[in-house]
């Protein structure tokens, strides 16, 4: 099945790219943001080219209802007024991302922050 391929890759690249801290702009393993990581992991692991910027992913794909979420669906959140987050889904409530504070990550979506933060997903 798809599914389990896709999360494969996905918890590969966790492994790889874990703690890589955060840098806005960054799409490297010496920093990276959270779009840009995005962009990297569905690249190099899905061969999947989507925009890299996070305006640009929100708009990609199409809406999935947050309890239909499958391993490799977007999950955006809205962090401040004018900032958005973005994120990969993975299983289990969790989601692969490059957090501001902690660098590549993976976090509950159930997590007090995050719920009260989140805002769409989308299937690319």
């Amino acid at each position: 099945n798809n599914s389990s391929a896709v999360k494969n890759k996905l918890y590969n690249q966790y492994k790889n790219w874990k703690g890589v801290k955060y840098k806005m702009g960054g799409l490297s393993k010496s920093g990276v943001d959270c779009s840009g990581f995005v962009y990297a992991t569905f690249r190099s692991q899905l061969g999947i080219n989507i925009p890299r910027s996070t305006e640009l992913q929100i708009s990609t794909g199409r809406p999935v209802d947050k309890n239909k979420l499958k391993p490799g669906d977007l999950v955006f959140f809205k962090t401040k007024t004018k900032v958005r987050h973005v994120g990969i889904y993975l299983e289990n409530n969790n989601f692969l991302h490059a957090s501001t504070s902690k660098g590549v990550m993976i976090s509950k979506l159930d997590n007090v922050y995050w719920k009260s933060k989140y805002w769409k997903s989308k299937r690319p």
